[in-house]
């Protein structure tokens, strides 16, 4: 395994267990969402590189598209989660009280 498939699967690994381990802030929950993609773009910049295959040199485009999608859904989510209920906790979040 070479240094760069370490660092992404070191870096996606700690962005999981970030995500699962550290959910206190709505914020640091997409932070943490925000470094696993980018994670998996760099990984997926690399591939078709490595492989020599141009036809999946779409993909990363792609991938950097939906990223952008989901910290602009995730940003929104934030500042209406804040408006209503005062800050960004997650455990004010609660589905049940909708």
């Amino acid at each position: 395994m070479s240094l760069a498939h370490l660092s992404f699967y070191s870096t996606f690994a700690l962005s999981s267990l970030g995500l699962a381990f550290h959910r206190t802030h709505l914020i640091s929950a997409l932070l943490c969402l925000e470094s696993m993609m980018l994670s998996m773009y760099i990984a997926l910049s690399l591939w078709p590189v490595e492989n020599q295959a141009t036809s999946f040199s779409l993909l990363p485009v792609l991938m950097l598209a939906f990223s952008a999608c989901e910290a602009g859904t995730g940003l929104a989510m934030l500042v209406a989660s804040t408006r209503t209920h005062g800050s960004d906790h997650l455990h004010n979040l609660n589905l049940l009280q909708c």
